[in-house]
């Protein structure tokens, strides 16, 4: 019986420290030290929420950079069901997909003449990727300098500046956030036809 009593407090100890003690001081630091990080890095507009900095959305308007596919969610871009679509490079299913976007790229694409950056085509593990890579925004260029009927070299400069280096020098790829180049499209160049999507 001793025994049992001595694992029953040493449980509810455990408990208490690790489930209840040590989230909520996590929590509290990380909200004071880095508030908008632990809100979610909600980006705003005019006091409206428009995005967050982590979560890629669906951008169709042909003036706006466009984001990776999205395989979260029966319609993509679900971030109540992120999570990639686990088809193999064997699968028929992913080649149709991969065919249809390139195709929808070319097309949608014409004064580029490059190749497809890969990214354009293949969707992230979450499905919710909000970054492109430099390459890939770059290729995008002269369909939205054509739209927005701006020089080619402004919309280039633009990106250059929106490009994130490695965290820390070594972690991950140079990289784009889409969502914060297309506000800074509008804020530099108009909202064209009135949507931002």
């Amino acid at each position: 019986m001793r025994e049992i009593a001595v694992a029953a407090r040493m449980a509810m100890v455990t408990l208490i420290l690790t489930g209840i003690a040590y989230p909520l001081a996590v929590t509290g630091l990380a909200g004071s030290l880095f508030p908008s990080r632990a809100g979610g890095s909600l980006v705003r507009v005019q006091d409206r929420v428009v995005g967050s900095e982590l979560i890629g959305q669906r951008f169709e308007n042909p003036a706006y950079f466009q984001g990776r596919p999205s395989a979260a969610g029966a319609e993509g871009y679900d971030a109540t069901a992120s999570s990639g679509s686990n088809l193999g490079p064997t699968s028929a299913a992913l080649r149709d997909r991969v065919a249809k976007d390139l195709a929808r790229l070319r097309e949608s694409n014409p004064l580029s003449e490059a190749s497809v950056p890969l990214d354009l085509v293949t969707a992230s593990g979450s499905g919710l990727d909000p970054h492109l890579s430099p390459e890939a925004a770059l290729w995008q260029v002269p369909r939205i300098a054509a739209r927005r009927q701006v020089a080619v070299a402004d919309v280039q400069a633009l990106v250059v500046q929106h490009v994130e280096q490695r965290t820390w020098g070594i972690l991950g790829e140079a990289r784009v956030n889409v969502l914060l180049l297309n506000l800074d499209l509008d804020r530099r160049f108009g909202v064209p036809g009135g949507s931002s999507k």
